[in-house]
C-alpha cells in the first residue's frame, strides 16, 4: 500500500499510526474523493483572473472546512483508539493528532500551495500586462499556468513541511507529551 501518493491520500505523524493499524480502513478524507476538496483554493487561485474574488474566497472556505473536518476525524480516532489509557496519555494523544493534522493539512493543503498558485498567476499576469498581450491571453494564459503548476508543487511542499514540522513541532510535541504524562519514550 502505497502511503506516499500526494498531501490529501497520504498520512502524517499520529494520523500515520492510526490509518497504518485500522485493518485497511478506508480514511474517508485521504483515501476517497472527498480528499480532492483539499484542492478547492487552488482552483481558486488558478481561476482567480477569470472569477469573482468571493468564488475565490469561498474556494478557500471550502479548503479549510476540509482541514477541520479531516483534524476533527483524527482527533476522534485518537479518542477512540485511547478509549482505555490513562486520562493524561489519552488527552495528549488526542490534542496530538489534533495539532499534527491541523497544522500539517493548513500548511501543506491551503496556505503555501495558495499563495504558490497566487504567485504563479499573479507575475504571469503582471508579465503579460508589460508586454501588452491581448486581453483574453491575459486572463486565460495565468488559469492555465496556475493549473498546470498545480501537480508539480504537491510532493516539495509536502516534504518541506513534514521535514519542518518532524524538526520543529513534532519534535517539541513530543518532548511536551512526555513531561504531561509522565511517560518516557523507549
Amino acid at each position: 500500500k502505497n502511503l506516499r501518493l500526494s498531501r490529501r491520500t497520504q498520512t502524517c505523524g499520529m494520523s500515520a499510526q492510526l490509518s497504518e493499524k485500522t485493518g485497511g480502513e478506508v480514511d474517508l478524507y485521504r483515501d476517497t474523493n472527498v480528499r480532492y476538496l483539499g484542492y478547492a483554493n487552488e482552483l481558486g487561485e488558478a481561476f482567480r483572473p477569470l472569477i469573482n474574488v468571493n468564488i475565490v474566497r469561498l474556494s478557500y472556505g471550502i479548503s479549510s472546512m476540509y482541514v477541520l473536518a479531516d483534524t476533527y476525524d483524527k482527533v476522534q480516532k485518537a479518542d477512540k483508539k485511547y478509549a482505555k489509557a490513562p486520562p493524561r496519555v489519552r488527552t495528549a494523544e488526542k490534542v496530538e493528532a489534533g495539532v499534527d493534522t491541523c497544522l500539517w493539512q493548513a500548511l501543506a493543503s491551503v496556505i503555501i500551495p495558495g499563495f504558490t498558485i497566487h504567485q504563479v498567476v499573479h507575475w504571469s499576469k503582471s508579465a503579460l500586462l508589460k508586454v501588452k498581450a491581448p486581453k483574453p491571453a491575459i486572463t486565460t494564459i495565468p488559469t492555465l499556468l496556475g493549473l498546470g503548476a498545480i501537480p508539480f508543487i504537491v510532493h516539495p511542499i509536502d516534504g518541506a513541511v513534514h521535514w519542518g514540522m518532524d524538526n520543529t513541532t513534532r519534535a517539541w510535541g513530543s518532548r511536551l507529551k512526555e513531561w504531561f504524562t509522565g511517560i518516557k519514550k523507549a
